[in-house]
């Protein structure tokens, strides 16, 4: 075992770009190579004060996995809430440096290995003097760039890291690759970045799941009110589908996507019927209209949430789609598939031999 932590701090070139997903991904995976893992993050622009605790989702979900017994203030030591932003402008002195670095001591204590979670971009922290590179640099990490590839243009990023993080950047994870684009990224694009010292641990592919939302969230995102079979709130919808179109032809339009949320008003009971009859996880009903007892009693008896809202159906799809790929990372499904896909596409032995960590 290590005498002293080993540090990676998982930073990324935008927000949802999968830094939770991959620290839990790598954190889980060394729990069972048998290292110590300790996780961080050590300055939060997304964490809440509650009830005088600082609480933030991606820790919280984080400290459950890995059983970590450190409070919340020792893993978020840093929380730029607008009350604490609000007395920085004000001129309050803050030594968030020397905050930041006994939090590290308290967390990596014991552990083999500590996961620091970064920022969303260069500037995070900057306001605060610790814009990424510096908070790498003060707890002496190694920097791995997960990034979100779309095109070639997405490498702009992560080129850029390598000029401000230079031989301390481990190197990359490509995620949520088109499946149409992964050989032309593994042929042609990990070379490119291979010959210019970039180092890529990963090329993840694009999935479904990954970007799905549960039928809370859904709710919860629209303001809406769960109906029926609430214990089905977990369940993820992978796709969204309107329910505009004519009873005769719903049927068959609803069976071209499994796993999906059918949006459509609350006056539709033919739309709604035909949804239910293929693989539906919830039906989403607009203008605050409810459903008749005779479809409402059809999604209880197949456990298909019905959720009402009061936007009509145009309105409610786009808020949807600002959320949609963007939520939290925190259900089981969403971890054990990530876990699957590390473990299928992740150079784990590159990167055990570039941190000088053995198993035990």
């Amino acid at each position: 075992m290590a005498e002293k932590a080993v540090a990676v701090y998982v930073t990324s070139a935008e927000t949802f770009s999968g830094k939770s997903s991959l620290c839990v991904g790598l954190g889980l995976r060394f729990r069972r190579d048998g290292f110590r893992v300790g996780y961080m993050k050590p300055i939060s622009s997304t964490a809440k004060r509650i009830k005088g605790r600082v609480i933030d989702e991606d820790v919280e979900s984080i400290k459950e996995l890995f059983q970590l017994e450190e409070s919340s203030e020792i893993l978020v030591p840093v929380c730029l809430d607008p009350l604490t932003l609000e007395s920085i402008l004000k001129g309050e002195r803050i030594d968030i440096k020397e905050r930041i670095k006994k939090a590290y001591e308290q967390a990596s204590k014991d552990k083999d290995v500590m996961l620091l979670g970064g920022g969303a971009s260069l500037t995070d922290g900057a306001l605060v003097g610790l814009p990424s590179q510096k908070v790498a640099e003060l707890l002496g990490a190694w920097e791995l760039v997960i990034i979100r590839y779309e095109d070639d243009l997405s490498l702009n990023s992560l080129l850029l890291r390598q000029e401000v993080f230079g031989g301390s950047m481990l190197g990359a994870v490509l995620n949520a690759v088109p499946k149409r684009r992964l050989e032309y990224v593994r042929r042609t694009v990990r070379p490119f970045l291979g010959d210019r010292g970039i180092k890529v641990y990963a090329i993840l592919p694009e999935e479904r799941i990954l970007l799905s939302m549960s039928v809370g969230e859904l709710a919860e995102v629209l303001g809406g009110r769960i109906l029926n079979s609430p214990e089905k709130a977990d369940e993820l919808v992978e796709y969204l589908m309107i329910g505009a179109m004519s009873a005769d032809s719903a049927l068959s339009y609803f069976r071209r996507k499994p796993d999906k949320a059918v949006i459509t008003g609350g006056d539709r009971p033919d739309i709604q019927l035909a949804a239910l009859e293929t693989s539906t996880k919830c039906l989403i009903l607009t203008g605050n209209l409810y459903p008749n007892a005779v479809i409402l009693a059809r999604a209880e008896e197949l456990g298909v949430p019905m959720v009402l809202v009061g936007q009509d159906t145009l309105t409610a799809v786009e808020i949807i789609e600002r959320y949609f790929g963007k939520t939290r990372f925190h259900q089981k499904k969403k971890i054990e598939r990530f876990e699957k896909l590390l473990e299928k596409h992740f150079d784990f032995e590159g990167l055990y031999k570039a941190l000088g960590l053995k198993k035990p």
